[in-house]
């Protein structure tokens, strides 16, 4: 009785480790050379938490990321032709628009967000701040406040979505021209995560940030209203009634963006160099455990998550975790 009960004991726990590397991608060792990994600030610290689970199954593996505004990653690869294995971007839009069909063939929306305003204990006016004064506290003398630069990161242009949308929803009419013209340059930062040492130094008072990454550095946040905060796929059409101007794929070229739910998007570049280690990476991101990393870290995971693109050049054995 003992000798079998030992077996089955072997069996069972041979079925949990089968399971676990199943649910991962590729079984253990099998993964050598570099992954290159370009991804949003946003993702920072869920990546960096990922890509460490990711190397235990993989030690062999080599794991570079690179973390900038989303259209910043996106510009590595289109224009100064940088190999990437895995880009991964806080709009999944910028991978449609930008890398799309010329240089991915597919994308992955995986995760969601949503805008939030940080600041510090040090910061004017900290404990009067709310969703419904947060705009009359930022335009009141000597309140400084910064937002990303909308060309190269979606914050940026999220942000400036965000005072549109409360322009609207306060009734306060030219409430965006005011907020534009009391954030100068020199409180704008080509990704949003930038702008963070300079709250800390007590430059700005307050940001325009994902709530994510509040919750990841522990600072103190205003939460927006859901009409505005760019979260809700029920207020889309609502979003939808504003938009701003980027950058386009040709230089000088000017496209317009809309309001719209925040919706986080994975890719592999046609090209990746390390192909087999980018499918078991992408493969852990959208698994069940990676998912539940992103959500630990402040970012509701899309479960199951869903596609977009030319599905038939998926790899294979990314299908079963998406619909």
């Amino acid at each position: 009785m003992k000798y079998l009960l030992k077996i089955f004991m072997i069996i069972m726990l041979a079925s949990v480790l089968i399971f676990s590397f199943c649910e991962t991608g590729l079984s253990k060792d099998t993964l050598k050379g570099k992954l290159i990994i370009f991804h949003a600030g946003s993702l920072a610290i869920p990546f960096k938490e990922l890509s460490h689970e990711f190397s235990k199954l993989h030690p062999d593996l080599v794991i570079e990321r690179e973390a900038a505004g989303s259209r910043a990653c996106a510009r590595k690869i289109t224009d100064l032709k940088r190999p990437c294995d895995v880009m991964a971007s806080a709009d999944y839009s910028v991978i449609e628009s930008l890398l799309i069909p010329e240089y991915a063939s597919w994308l992955i929306c995986f995760a969601t967000n949503e805008m939030a305003i940080m600041y510090t204990d040090k910061s004017r006016f900290k404990d009067e701040i709310n969703e419904k004064n947060w705009h009359e506290i930022l335009l009141r003398p000597g309140v400084e406040y910064g937002r990303a630069d909308p060309d190269v990161d979606p914050c940026g242009y999220r942000t400036l979505l965000v005072w549109q949308l409360a322009e609207k929803y306060y009734k306060a009419p030219g409430l965006y021209d005011r907020l534009i013209a009391n954030c100068p340059l020199s409180n704008i930062r080509p990704k949003e995560t930038d702008l963070i040492s300079l709250l800390e130094a007590g430059e700005l008072d307050y940001l325009f940030i994902y709530r994510s990454v509040c919750e990841q550095h522990k600072m103190p946040f205003a939460l927006l209203p859901e009409h505005i905060n760019l979260k809700t796929e029920s207020k889309k059409d609502y979003y939808n009634l504003v938009s701003v101007e980027i950058s386009g794929k040709k230089p000088g070229e000017r496209i317009v963006k809309k309001g719209a739910p925040m919706i986080y998007g994975i890719t592999i570049p046609d090209n990746a160099p390390n192909k087999d280690a980018a499918i078991a990476f992408t493969s852990f991101v959208v698994s069940k455990k990676g998912l539940e990393i992103m959500k630990k870290n402040g970012q509701p995971p899309i479960s199951p998550p869903s596609i977009k693109g030319n599905i038939k050049a998926m790899p294979s054995e990314l299908k079963g975790y998406v619909h």
